[in-house]
């Protein structure tokens, strides 16, 4: 399939219906087709892995394509060069998060472009950063428990910022860490004290919105019943 019949079929699947939706959810409707997600998804399992055409696809602007691209694209074959022209196109919430969970995690430089990105000034950079620190947390099976100890670190560093999509992806990224295992969980729910110790009003959301569910009693018991299977 060329980039052309993507784009194509991507056009004959939208509603513009879908778009103004998506933009009351905080999704960015320019160059937006307004195709649900599953439907990209169906497109993506048609085509199968290309980089190439991943590429073609990403410098097309589209903001349908570019839920695409990452969805075929290999991650054996992405460059860092690559993660970081990607990371400056990012202009809405679900592409950051749809490339990071579906691609960027799965290379070789996630677990350092996660720390680089976290202190980066942009409103999405920042957000990949944190993502890619959640999506680690919960994917990557062979991380040490070292480097989620510098995740939150960073985490409490990123805590003061008010910006909506950067605040929820840092609450995003402290729970998951939390869930990851019975040590974990400890550091993070000190690491949340910490936070809400902090004069923001961002700081105290994602501390009181984290320590919540790190302490709920189905965590805990699911903490207690992944470590007594190990």
């Amino acid at each position: 399939m060329t980039s052309r019949q993507v784009l194509s079929r991507l056009k004959k699947l939208g509603d513009r219906k879908n778009v103004e939706g998506m933009a009351r959810y905080g999704i960015n409707p320019e160059n937006t087709y307004g195709v649900p997600v599953p439907k990209l998804r169906e497109i993506a399992r048609e085509i199968g892995r290309d980089h190439a055409l991943a590429l073609e696809l990403w410098e097309t602007g589209i903001h349908e394509a570019r839920i695409v691209a990452p969805l075929i694209d290999d991650p054996s074959c992405v460059t860092e060069r690559q993660m970081e022209r990607w990371v400056l196109d990012f202009d809405s919430w679900d592409i950051v998060d749809q490339c990071c969970n579906n691609l960027f995690r799965k290379t070789e430089f996630a677990r350092e472009k996660a720390l680089e990105w976290c202190v980066r000034e942009e409103e999405f950079v920042r957000r990949a950063g944190f993502v890619l620190m959640a999506t680690l947390a919960v994917h990557d099976k062979g991380a040490p428990n070292s480097l989620f100890s510098r995740y939150l670190t960073a985490i409490r560093k990123g805590a003061t910022d008010e910006r909506n999509f950067v605040k929820k992806a840092v609450n995003w990224a402290l729970r998951q860490i939390g869930k990851r295992s019975v040590p974990l969980n400890e550091k993070a729910v000190a690491a949340a004290g910490k936070i809400a110790e902090i004069d923001s009003k961002a700081a105290r959301w994602i501390a009181s919105d984290a320590l919540r569910e790190l302490r709920s009693d189905k965590i805990q018991d699911a903490l207690l019943k992944k470590a007594n299977k190990t």
